[in-house]
């Protein structure tokens, strides 16, 4: 699926927030959702119902958490497992993660 047919849209405060990825046709939404912990976003669930899964859409919600990184000077602590598979495939997002 590319990723300009999906509606990614983002919804935060101070505390935490939530990614969700909307798929054309289908009520199913995908969500990544970080919590702040000192000035770092700690991303702790992605999650993508079965009936939209393989599509890339976990992926694309990751590059929009690492994009907003980019643009805004945040640093990210990949504390989902996908997130953190994702941070291995991609060694240009190192400078995006938080310090252990």
């Amino acid at each position: 699926m590319a990723q300009d047919e999906l509606d990614i849209t983002y919804r935060g405060h101070e505390h935490g927030g939530v990614y969700t990825a909307h798929v054309p046709g289908s009520d199913k939404v995908g969500k990544l959702t970080w919590k702040a912990r000192d000035g770092v976003r700690v991303a702790d669930h992605t999650l993508v119902p079965p009936e939209i899964g393989g599509r890339g859409i976990a992926a694309a919600l990751v590059e929009a958490l690492v994009a907003d990184a980019r643009e805004q000077g945040f640093r990210i602590d990949p504390q989902c497992s996908y997130v953190e598979a994702m941070f291995r495939r991609h060694p240009e997002w190192a400078e995006l993660r938080a310090s252990a």
